[in-house]
């Protein structure tokens, strides 16, 4: 079995995990996540997570992006997986960085392409919500929050640039119970 050592290889300039071996370098790049907003008569879906990590607490269908996929087909394969909801996506609402985490999340703003949603095998449930019925103070992850803002700012105009990391979280440092409810 190899031994990996961290170390700054030969022509760059941060510590990696290098083999000691055959100087192989295990680069530890960001993860991409990709979700989706999807509204239907003023109404965004919500669904309550029932995984880890913060299990019981209601999202976005979003998760992360597999081998071989694009972005979007990665977002309808999260909305299908966890709300059973067949989606159009409609653009990109929002590109957020997470460093924090070492994430970067996608998020689509989305319809449904036909009618009808179940809780997958990762959701306890799932539910449409007007605004004055999102429940704020248990949203799992502060990128809910952002998303749904910015899908809330954007109205019912069309989508322009996406959206990004709210102005005192440029980075995306700050960790959920570091967000001010609304």
């Amino acid at each position: 079995m190899p031994d990996f050592v961290r170390t700054v290889p030969a022509g760059d300039n941060r510590e990696r995990q290098v083999c000691s071996t055959c100087q192989y370098v295990a680069y530890e790049n960001p993860k991409i996540v990709v979700g989706s907003v999807v509204v239907e008569d003023g109404r965004v879906l919500l669904c309550r997570r029932a995984i880890e990590p913060r299990s019981g607490f209601w999202t976005l269908p979003a998760g992360y992006m597999e081998m071989h996929e694009t972005t979007a087909e990665g977002a309808r394969r999260e909305a299908l997986e966890e709300a059973g909801a067949d989606i159009e996506l409609e653009g990109v609402l929002a590109l957020y960085d997470v460093s924090r985490i070492g994430q970067v999340q996608v998020m689509y703003k989305a319809r449904f392409a036909t009618p009808g949603i179940e809780a997958g095998e990762e959701s306890l449930e799932v539910r449409m919500f007007g605004w004055d019925e999102i429940p704020w103070d248990d949203l799992a992850f502060p990128t809910v929050r952002w998303a749904l803002n910015a899908w809330r700012d954007l109205g019912s105009a069309p989508l322009g640039a996406p959206a990004g990391n709210p102005v005192d979280d440029r980075r995306g440092t700050r960790r959920i119970d570091a967000v001010p409810a609304l």
